[in-house]
């Protein structure tokens, strides 16, 4: 039996030096395009953040709001929380609807102390139990 001589092996076995450099162009392209997408998304970490703290404040004054027996009057409150190591301003704004026994209720939350930028908004109904 013929045994094969070691440069036949070595003719087909690894890659060629085309094959190394493809590769290699499409994991730069790869690894370019997962770098960019983690650097936007790191970016956007302290607004999401932001936005977050805020959707929990908007939503713990209307749990407070809701949790009362009182039927809310129509007008405005405001208030300021801390949270997460920061001030929250938040505005109630209950409203009339065409029924007299539900009235609407927003919530909003910002930043800072003149609402110049809202930075999360919750609205809910509630029902007058009489």
């Amino acid at each position: 039996m013929n045994k094969p001589s070691i440069f036949s092996l070595n003719k087909h076995a690894g890659m060629t030096l085309l094959e190394v450099i493809v590769a290699l162009a499409v994991f730069s392209i790869a690894a370019v395009s997962v770098t960019k997408s983690l650097s936007e998304q790191m970016a956007n970490m302290p607004i999401l953040e932001e936005r977050t703290l805020a959707q929990w404040v908007a939503s713990n004054q209307m749990v407070d709001i809701r949790l009362t027996s009182d039927f809310p009057d129509i007008g405005k409150k405001e208030g300021q929380v801390e949270l997460a190591g920061r001030e929250w301003y938040w505005r109630q704004e209950v409203v009339k609807t065409t029924d007299d026994k539900f009235r609407m209720i927003t919530v909003s939350v910002s930043d800072d102390n003149r609402y110049q930028r809202i930075v999360a908004q919750v609205s809910s109904y509630v029902h007058s139990k009489l």
